[in-house]
């Protein structure tokens, strides 16, 4: 029997209810696909589903878990020969919220940023937007723990910078190339309102900044490539 559509503020409680597990709007995509597979599904047939790298993939089912949304089964993939080792599958775990409404609140936080920061002249808003996100980048640093107490050299740095991105919807790595070391992302979790609004993307390059300030020293971060201005991939080039 269907579920009766949710009018909107019902919609918003049980968004409410189940936020708390999701960091960002790709955790509710992923929880919504779960739900479309009852037999379950694995990380790894998540992370092709979403162009995620495996661990990212893990990192939010494992999320939805903990928060008592999803349940994990071992067993083999259904029609999968008998042979091979049993894989992790993670099942719904009661009643999926019927979502027949598109209201995501975080979406329109966002959005609301986006243009506050197009009322301000150009510079002025950048600065602003990277100051932000190196506060919190900062305050990302000092969450993972062991700050001040670990001398961490910059490609250790550089590597938990990405890795804490990851966990907050970048799907983030680092590399070195022959012009550099660099973070490359290939989710932007602000969405359509970066692109609206790029100079959103100056939180994230000051989010990268003020952890490596904490995590390693004072360093310098340039946007190089940008999914806002049409690139494939967002890249913050370091030195």
């Amino acid at each position: 029997m269907a579920q009766p559509s949710l009018s909107p503020t019902e919609f918003a409680s049980a968004v409410t209810a189940i936020t708390s597990a999701f960091g960002d709007p790709t955790r509710r995509e992923i929880y919504l696909f779960v739900h479309a597979h009852p037999d379950g599904v694995t990380a790894s047939e998540v992370a092709e589903r979403f162009a995620l790298h495996s661990n990212v993939a893990r990192h939010h089912l494992d999320k939805l878990t903990s928060g008592g949304h999803l349940e994990v089964t071992v067993g083999r993939t259904p029609g999968s020969p008998g042979a091979g080792r049993p894989s992790k599958r993670y099942r719904p775990h009661g009643d999926a919220v019927e979502i027949d409404i598109a209201v995501r609140h975080d979406d329109v936080l966002i959005t609301l940023l986006g243009r506050a920061l197009s009322m301000l002249p150009p510079d002025a808003a950048e600065a602003m937007a990277e100051e932000v996100g190196m506060e919190y980048g900062r305050t990302m640093a000092e969450a993972m723990g062991e700050v001040g107490d670990v001398q961490r050299s910059f490609r250790t740095a550089l590597h938990a910078v990405a890795d804490a991105l990851s966990a907050h919807g970048f799907a983030a790595h680092a590399e070195q190339t022959d012009h550099g070391l660099r973070i490359i992302s290939n989710h932007c979790p602000f969405g359509d309102a970066a692109v609206e609004h790029p100079v959103i993307c100056a939180v994230d390059r000051g989010m990268v900044r003020g952890m490596l300030e904490t995590l390693y020293g004072d360093s310098t971060a340039l946007t190089e490539q940008s999914r806002a201005a049409g690139d494939a991939t967002c890249i913050t080039a370091i030195s």
